[in-house]
């Protein structure tokens, strides 16, 4: 569950019996819902499982975030097994991606005592995770087919996500629709019976070689880090301007503060705001909201979208990235505005002179 405000007694009165809810992402965001949803479902006598949005990019972050996500639960009665929800693989190879995974279901089954369970899409649980992945259960996702693929590295699944776009009395706009086995379950409910000390955060460095096509705010965004640490740490002079073949120097924290990542996407050819919402998990409306778009269905390739990780829809600034070709006047056009308007916005004394890259505020 992550569509915020939730009338659980209604959802209940449907038939569903088991929900799993969010209650943590990275090494320390707490869902704002949590202590909501989870207080609600269980007056409403529902089984509750929880999950974790994993963005670790280090085994090292794999072990803090375990640690994290075990202490936002303690003390909490859950039913279901904890689920790993590990969906971000960028530029990680199949083996990074399963030890950074492993990592994260080891700790969290040490720390716990309490059984795992791998959430993943029919395509990464059969070319990217196996391995000793495939000892804690698939929680599969895979819609508009009549059963889950099997040609998967598990032998079979323990729960199948069936739809992303399901309605259910309680709840506003999609919600997830899934099918559980016993295999999802834990043989005893139980809790975390108390907190357990967070390790000493560390930091390694990584070494990047910038490829053609790269923008220092995609490799920061990869990183889980912001473009200022990068711009920073190599002595970049123009976050615009990097080259194929540069090599970057990276630095990699256990403990990364969501206020300290750039949370924006680049919108690509064929993205929509509805499977950019669905990406990060917040609804069309939010993401709407938060980036000033009056109309859902109109978005341009380059339009840079602020992710808003803490639920915020605060003021900020809509944003797009100049490319190739591009004018003050056609983008002024584009985005309903004016060229003097853009250009005082953005400090531009030549309203003919933009550079591609540029990151422009357009509302």
């Amino acid at each position: 569950m992550w569509q915020g405000d939730i009338d659980f007694e209604e959802v209940a009165g449907t038939g569903v019996d088991t929900v799993y809810i969010r209650s943590s992402l990275g090494s320390d965001y707490t869902d704002p819902y949590f202590e909501q949803n989870y207080e609600r479902a269980r007056a409403a006598g529902l089984n509750v499982g929880f999950y974790h949005y994993v963005t670790a990019r280090t085994v090292s972050q794999a072990v803090y975030e375990a640690h994290f996500y075990v202490n936002v639960i303690q003390g909490k009665e859950f039913q279901c097994r904890l689920a790993m929800d590990f969906e971000d693989l960028t530029r990680l190879s199949a083996g990074e991606a399963n030890e950074i995974g492993l990592a994260f279901i080891r700790t969290v089954e040490n720390l716990s005592g309490k059984g795992t369970v791998v959430y993943s899409d029919a395509y990464n649980a059969g070319n990217v995770f196996g391995g000793e992945l495939t000892e804690s259960p698939l929680w599969i996702a895979e819609y508009d087919v009549s059963e889950p693929s099997s040609q998967v590295n598990w032998d079979s699944w323990a729960g199948w996500q069936y739809s992303d776009t399901g309605n259910v009395a309680g709840i506003s706009g999609y919600v997830d629709l899934d099918r559980y086995t016993d295999a999802m379950f834990l043989e005893e409910a139980g809790s975390v019976p108390g907190p357990v000390p967070m390790p000493e955060p560390s930091s390694s460095t990584v070494e990047y070689t910038v490829k053609s096509g790269d923008t220092l705010w995609g490799i920061a965004r990869m990183y889980r880090t912001s473009v200022s640490a990068i711009v920073s740490e190599n002595g970049i002079a123009n976050p615009n301007l990097i080259y194929p073949g540069e090599v970057l120097r990276i630095t990699l924290a256990d403990q990364v503060s969501s206020s300290q990542v750039d949370n924006t996407y680049m919108v690509r050819r064929g993205d929509t705001l509805w499977g950019i919402a669905r990406m990060y998990r917040i609804s069309v409306a939010r993401l709407a909201a938060i980036n000033h778009i009056s109309d859902p269905n109109l978005i341009y390739p380059g339009e840079v979208l602020q992710i808003s990780a803490s639920g915020s829809t605060g003021d900020v600034g809509r944003t797009y990235i100049v490319r190739y070709g591009d004018t003050l006047s056609g983008i002024a056009a584009r985005f309903g505005t004016t060229v003097s308007q853009l250009a005082a916005v953005n400090g531009i004394a030549d309203p003919n002179l933009i550079y591609a890259g540029e990151v422009l505020t357009v509302s």
